[in-house]
């Protein structure tokens, strides 16, 4: 309620959050509209909350931080994941769209689509007895537009400053300010100031400029090529008598000479991945150096061989491609730096869920402000519907109140899904007010009232029925 700065407003952020999860339709802003039962009032104000209402959308986030360090277990570090994704826009003057590579396109052909982007970060809250499978609840849903080309015939100032724009404005640069975001918001709760932030990111973060700008009880953990030259610190027997001291020693194997290496053993590994235990075979070397870091930053090469898979059963054997890792913290467990990456896999999950349940990136807003805030917005309502799910019914919990289906196999499924969440969330809001409908009516439908209190701010299931079958 404090990210708002009236009571009205909050009131109505609250009603659309509601409507953002139990809307049957598109998730336009018309629909939410008609989803609350307000198609017949002022809309203005709805659009008004993301184009010219004073409030920051990272500041929506703070209940999740608070609620997911209140479950974590106090010997854990705080791991996340970080990552980008796109959200389709047909519309050629939306502030933040532009082109971009379609990640759903084949390997053999480079297809692309007209999107905005935005970075998520991801925690990840596991149970405290053993390693079981994680529930990644978003913390951080930042637009990252690319900076806007200037037109050929621009003079050469323009471009200048287009360049010097771009260096400043880019992929790495909003990734880093989300990762100090966090580190700040973790340091202002004394409960976890001291607690270390674990990253895991992919091969696009895994930078010098990234690197080099950590801030402090940072861990990152990220991809890099086969190729990386890497380098053993400079030992005393290494360094001229005179001039300038030596900062790399001799030269490393490469990730893949490495894992080439005949000479140098695997070794097994457990760690927890799509629903079970599995034995990875793992090959470690540290400390590192590495240019791009810098020689004060040591790291821990971790190479994972390909695992083998089959697309049916006694199908042909297949193999994945390896992984090669860094870890800036050289005296990290083996099995903990495949374990925290290997949780980096839900954020796919998250990325899933919010473009097909709950529909980010579907409402029609052109607004600067809104293209930006309402994603985010949309986002931190899903987080809280986890996050509620989570303390309602715990973090192993595989059925609601809601009744599965016959053909459903309980035995197999891992967990509640958002899906699940959100048909208990219906259940609810729309036996409140079906009971205050026939209380108020004697069972027949009368015409909806102004939302004057808040206790009165629910969801009327005929309107968003009606909606969901007539107003596409």
């Amino acid at each position: 309620m404090d990210v708002f700065a009236q009571q009205r407003t909050w009131e109505r952020a609250y009603r659309l959050s509601l409507s953002q999860l139990a809307c049957l339709g598109r998730h336009t802003l018309t629909g939410l509209i008609c989803t609350a039962g307000r198609q017949w009032q002022d809309w203005s104000g709805d659009y008004s909350l993301f184009s010219h209402s004073p409030w920051q959308a990272r500041r929506l986030f703070d209940p999740v931080i608070g609620g997911t360090l209140q479950r974590l277990p106090a010997t854990m570090p705080i791991v996340t994941a970080l990552d980008d994704t796109h959200l389709p826009k047909a519309g050629k003057k939306t502030p933040g769209v532009g082109w971009r590579r379609d990640p759903m396109g084949p390997p053999f052909q480079c297809n692309l689509i007209r999107a905005q982007r935005f970075i998520q970060m991801s925690v990840m809250l596991v149970a405290a007895d053993g390693p079981t499978r994680p529930v990644a609840l978003p913390i951080r849903f930042d637009h990252a537009p690319s900076v806007p080309k200037p037109k050929r015939s621009a003079p050469p100032e323009a471009w200048k400053a287009y360049r010097k724009q771009a260096r400043q404005d880019n992929l790495s640069t909003r990734g880093l300010a989300v990762i100090k975001d966090i580190r700040r918001v973790l340091d202002q709760r004394h409960h976890a100031a001291s607690r270390q932030l674990v990253v895991a990111v992919d091969n696009s973060y895994t930078n010098q400029y990234v690197i080099k700008n950590l801030p402090k009880r940072t861990t990152l953990i990220g991809r890099v090529r086969k190729d990386t030259t890497l380098f053993h610190p400079a030992t005393p027997q290494q360094q001229c008598p005179h001039g300038q001291r030596r900062r790399y020693g001799r030269p490393a194997p490469t990730p893949e000479q490495f894992r080439q290496d005949t000479s140098i053993p695997w070794q097994d590994v457990e760690a927890f991945a799509a629903g079970k235990i599995h034995t990875f075979r793992v090959k470690t070397c540290g400390p590192l150096l590495w240019k791009k870091a810098g020689a004060d930053k040591p790291l821990r090469l971790a190479v994972i061989a390909p695992v083998g898979y089959r697309l049916r059963k006694n199908s042909k054997l297949l193999y994945r491609k390896p992984a090669y890792l860094i870890c800036l913290d050289p005296e990290l467990p083996l099995d903990k730096i495949v374990q925290y990456y290997l949780w980096r896999w839900p954020i796919e999950g998250n990325h899933r869920d919010e473009k097909q349940t709950i529909g980010v990136g579907e409402a029609q807003v052109r607004a600067e402000q809104s293209v930006g805030r309402q994603p985010a917005f949309a986002v931190a309502s899903y987080a809280m519907l986890r996050l509620a799910g989570i303390q309602a019914f715990g973090l192993e919990a595989t059925e609601s109140t809601v009744p599965p289906p016959k053909w459903r196999a309980s035995d197999t499924k891992q967990g509640l899904s958002v899906q699940d969440l959100i048909q208990q969330l219906r259940r609810e809001v729309w036996a409140y007010a079906l009971d205050q409908l026939g209380a108020n009516s004697g069972g027949f439908t009368t015409t909806l009232e102004p939302v004057l209190k808040l206790s009165e701010c629910q969801l009327p299931l005929a309107s968003a029925a009606v909606y969901a079958t007539n107003g596409r």
